[in-house]
């Protein structure tokens, strides 16, 4: 039987964007356990008007009136940052989605627990979320793992799984969120008596930072890689054309055909078929840029194409 400690546990929390912000929530009603600081990145400058925006995180402990005291280091590679950790004595560091690399002074102060949003040692790096249902995975989830100075290469201490399915990586997003929020719990509770586990480098792949550029498809694309580009590119940045149009919702039918792709091939009364790849995809919404989102089918009319003219 697995002995508990019933000392409160101090925690110090890492992480900057919802996902992190749902686990910090969890931890915060847990009765054996003290949140002593919050470590988040700095507030960074948004939209034309360059106005400062708080980590999503942060603003959720400011409006929470929580009396918690909160870091913003610009790097934790002094040696002021790693004594403020030290000070607080942390009996772990929680790490979810914070957007820095810890060094080995940190590292060594407590056990440091990353909730990374995948099932490792597959998808390391920032982008395993939306790497997985780009590859139509039927799984995904959580591993919690302690920290190693390597880029998601320590040492495995608990999985949680989800089914893919049709969701979003916002969606996905979400689900794993609440999945790793209970995670961790488990983990901090039962830490002293979990297996170790190494990870099996051969079986890695490293993910990267997706960029605005990532959303851009065409129509020499199958539908299956356009209906998963759309869904690992929701919210953010979405797939749109070279022109600059983005394709919001469409359904795809795979069948031979003779069409160069890109043409318009079919008008319905609520899509317009294109030809892509290995079938047709019927597109029901649209946004041209600096334009509100409308229906396919007013978008063609106002552009005065037709059947057998470029989709653009």
């Amino acid at each position: 039987m697995l002995q508990k400690s019933n000392r409160m546990k101090r925690i110090i929390f890492m992480g900057t964007p919802s996902y992190a912000t749902t686990i910090f929530k969890a931890l915060i009603d847990v009765p054996d356990m003290e949140i002593c600081a919050l470590f988040t990145q700095p507030d960074k400058k948004f939209g034309r008007g360059q106005n400062l925006s708080a980590p999503h995180i942060k603003e959720f402990v400011q409006k929470s009136g929580l009396d918690i005291e909160i870091f913003q280091p610009e790097t934790l590679r002094d040696k002021k940052t790693a004594e403020q950790i030290a000070s607080l004595k942390p009996d772990f560091i929680v790490v979810a989605a914070y957007g820095k690399i810890l060094p080995r002074d940190i590292l060594d102060i407590a056990p440091c627990i990353n909730l990374h949003a995948s099932l490792l040692p597959k998808y390391r790096g920032a982008s395993p979320i939306q790497q997985a249902i780009l590859n139509a995975d039927r799984y995904s989830g959580v591993t919690a793992m302690k920290m190693a100075e390597g880029l998601d290469t320590g040492k495995m201490l608990g999985f949680s799984y989800v089914k893919i399915e049709d969701l979003n990586s916002d969606e996905l997003f979400s689900l794993l969120a609440k999945k790793a929020a209970d995670l961790t719990i488990k983990v901090i509770r039962s830490y002293e008596n979990i297996l170790h586990v190494e990870q099996t480098d051969a079986l890695s792949s490293k993910t990267s930072k997706i960029t605005k550029e990532d959303g851009e498809v065409n129509f020499h694309l199958t539908g299956s890689q356009l209906h998963q580009k759309l869904l690992a590119f929701t919210p953010w940045p979405g797939i749109f054309l070279q022109s600059g149009l983005k394709l919001k919702n469409f359904k795809c039918e795979k069948m031979k055909h003779d069409f160069k792709c890109g043409k318009i091939v079919e008008i319905k009364d609520n899509a317009v078929g294109i030809a892509c790849f290995d079938g047709i995809i019927y597109i029901q919404r649209v946004q041209a840029p600096s334009k509100q989102e409308t229906d396919a089918l007013s978008y063609i009319n106002g552009k005065r194409i037709k059947i057998g003219d470029t989709f653009y």
